[in-house]
């Protein structure tokens, strides 16, 4: 199984902490040379007296000087961006469950930077990824009514949105022929949501994470997928916020937490579902409010590796809670199981887990680290990167990062290219930069300097 390359894909999301406000040193930008390549495209985002910007700014190089927003594209900002290889860069809008703006970028023949034609109005979506020429976005919500039981619930179904890169066309499965039941995805009456959507060869990739039972599936078949001794987990009243929002009637997350589900399409439809399993470690997802982050990717060889933050162990309930460390396995390349690949990264930090993984070229994978244990009730930072040497199973936190105190905040992904990681830093006592970190050796240097107050994506686009 050999991972198929659209050219070079990174997803890209905005700061997960925001940066403290300071006063900025003021600082000299780079002397601007209209003529010179400016491959690099970076998203900055600057709120200075009480106004906020958004822009996009290129850049000749990231691997040191200064560089303001003067010149920079303004636009309206995004919670994701996503490069589709160098050609495309698209801002995706979530904005608190409602329907945000949507549009793509491109650079052109003279280096400047210009928004496509389109504009879409994207539903809500919890997790982003590429298949072939689509962008593509999914969340569980409920489904269409006609589906509802003799209660009137709704079962859940996965939304999927497909951004055709090309035609620069957007659509959704809306038609009830369309559904795709989140509805006992894993045959144990739970719903799921995806996390992650990776192409591997022809086939899409992504983890299926356990829900709990909805209103719908408490009901289903009798009770029947309520396991004994578990009914008192049963919501008796609406409540909660946000992502822990629950409704009177469902048990609100799984009854299995000591499992990990992948599911393998055949294509961008979510056809042909094939399901593997493994009790090595817990469900496959980083969790920070809405969002579930990606833990499964493939390496430069085909293989995939699949990661799990144990996010599980904050739950409140016992029973719900599980007993598994955080770690690693593995899908080999032209597999359809796991193999004995197993690392126990909990015991490899020091009793700590992380929130989010992305692959860095090779064996090498890049790791946000939480800066104490997992507990249920307690408030986690993670404000730590390691890198993580699936080859020779080695975890090395990188050196030469700004001192912990004064991180506020990481971009969502790192950029990667010649061995060399490079990662938004940003912080309470000055600009953000962006800090290059030899992947070999895990030390990071100092690169770009932005005038801004957090920058949220790193890529390269081609000139068309």
């Amino acid at each position: 199984m050999k991972l198929k390359i659209i050219s070079k894909i990174i997803i890209v999301a905005v700061a997960l902490l925001a940066a403290a406000s300071c006063q900025k040193e003021q600082m000299p930008t780079h002397e601007y040379n209209p003529d010179a390549e400016r491959p690099y495209v970076i998203a900055s985002q600057g709120t200075f007296s009480n106004t906020t910007t958004n822009a996009l700014l290129t850049a000749e190089s990231l691997g040191g000087g200064t560089l303001g927003m003067e010149r920079g594209l303004v636009n309206d900002g995004a919670s994701y961006w996503v490069f589709w290889g160098d050609k495309y860069l698209y801002a995706l809008t979530y904005n608190q469950g409602n329907a945000g703006t949507t549009r793509s970028y491109v650079m052109n023949g003279d280096y400047t930077l210009s928004a496509r034609p389109a504009e879409y109005a994207v539903r809500r979506f919890t997790t982003v990824g590429i298949y072939d020429e689509f962008v593509m976005t999914t969340s569980t919500g409920d489904g269409p009514k006609e589906l509802a039981d003799e209660n009137g619930y709704l079962p859940k179904s996965i939304l999927v949105s497909l951004l055709d890169v090309e035609r620069e066309t957007y659509t959704t499965n809306n038609t009830l022929e369309e559904q795709y039941l989140a509805e006992n995805f894993l045959g144990n009456g739970e719903y799921v949501t995806l996390a992650g959507l990776v192409q591997v060869d022809d086939k899409l990739y992504s983890a299926a994470v356990p829900m709990g039972l909805s209103q719908y599936g408490v009901k289903a078949e009798g009770g029947k997928w309520v396991r004994d001794g578990y009914s008192d987990l049963i919501k008796t009243e609406s409540g909660g916020s946000g992502s822990g929002a629950y409704k009177e009637g469902e048990l609100q997350w799984t009854q299995y937490p000591d499992e990990c589900w992948i599911a393998v399409f055949d294509d961008e439809n979510l056809n042909g579902k094939r399901l593997i399993r493994t009790d090595k470690i817990s469900y496959a997802v980083g969790r920070y409010k809405s969002q579930y982050y990606q833990m499964i990717w493939p390496d430069d060889n085909g293989d995939i590796y699949i990661f799990s933050p144990s996010y599980a162990k904050i739950m409140a309930d016992s029973r719900q809670q599980t007993k598994l460390p955080a770690g690693v396995v593995r899908i080999k390349s032209g597999s359809n199981n796991f193999d004995d690949y197993y690392v126990n990264l909990e015991e490899k930090a020091d009793g700590k887990s992380f929130l989010r993984t992305w692959h860095v070229g090779g064996s090498k994978f890049l790791m946000l680290m939480y800066n104490s244990i997992l507990e249920p009730g307690k408030e986690m930072v993670a404000n730590e990167l390691a890198i993580f040497d699936a080859a020779t199973e080695t975890l090395t936190y990188v050196s030469g990062l700004p001192a912990v105190e004064y991180i506020s905040g990481f971009g969502n992904a790192p950029y990667y290219e010649n061995g060399k990681v490079y990662v938004a830093v940003s912080t309470t006592n000055n600009y953000p930069s962006i800090y290059v970190i030899d992947a070999e050796t895990a030390v990071a240097t100092k690169g770009l300097t932005v005038q801004a107050t957090t920058l949220n994506a790193i890529g390269r686009l081609a000139p068309l």
